[in-house]
């Protein structure tokens, strides 16, 4: 068994008002968090996704707290600090920085990135954040983008089906 996690005060508030501004996926996960099912439960019912980046940021805004853990939990899965300023949003295991914002990887997850968001919701869906990936001139300023890039994949019927293997092939090189 993983852990359990439990809605805190702030989490059943913003179940009924809605004030914290939670993206679709975000409320899903909340609304589901129970003090019952534990993380594998919660994986077999939501679909395809960040769920660990997703509960951690739950976790860390006071949405949700654990209430028991049992062999590796969600606080074993948050990032170590790379670097101080690697903007990392969501608790995401990005590599060590390179030395410089030159490498050839930084092109590759600007493609990665552009090539994905284009294919699964359309070359205008989200053209802000086409435009600021390709703006991007640094590894750091390339990871700022990842959680949104996320986000707009997993709102797709495809995105969701593989999200886990599209975020996994990103880290390798972001």
């Amino acid at each position: 068994m993983s852990e359990v996690f439990s809605k805190t005060g702030k989490g059943q508030e913003e179940i009924k008002a809605r004030t914290g501004n939670l993206s679709q996926r975000v409320r899903q996960v909340l609304i589901f968090i129970d003090g019952k099912r534990d993380l594998d439960a919660l994986r077999a019912m939501l679909p395809a996704g960040d769920l660990e980046n997703t509960l951690q940021m739950l976790q860390e805004q006071d949405y949700i707290g654990a209430i028991e853990t049992a062999g590796i939990g969600i606080s074993e899965l948050a990032p170590t600090a790379a670097s101080e300023e690697t903007p990392i949003s969501d608790s995401t295991a990005f590599r060590e920085l390179p030395p410089t914002s030159g490498t050839p990887d930084l092109e590759l997850a600007r493609n990665f990135m552009m090539n994905t968001l284009k294919s699964f919701i359309g070359p205008y869906a989200a053209l802000s954040l086409l435009e600021k990936v390709d703006a991007a001139q640094s590894h750091a300023e390339m990871r700022a983008h990842f959680e949104p890039w996320m986000e707009a994949i997993i709102e797709t019927h495809d995105g969701k089906r593989r999200a886990d293997e599209l975020r996994c092939a990103l880290l390798k090189i972001i």
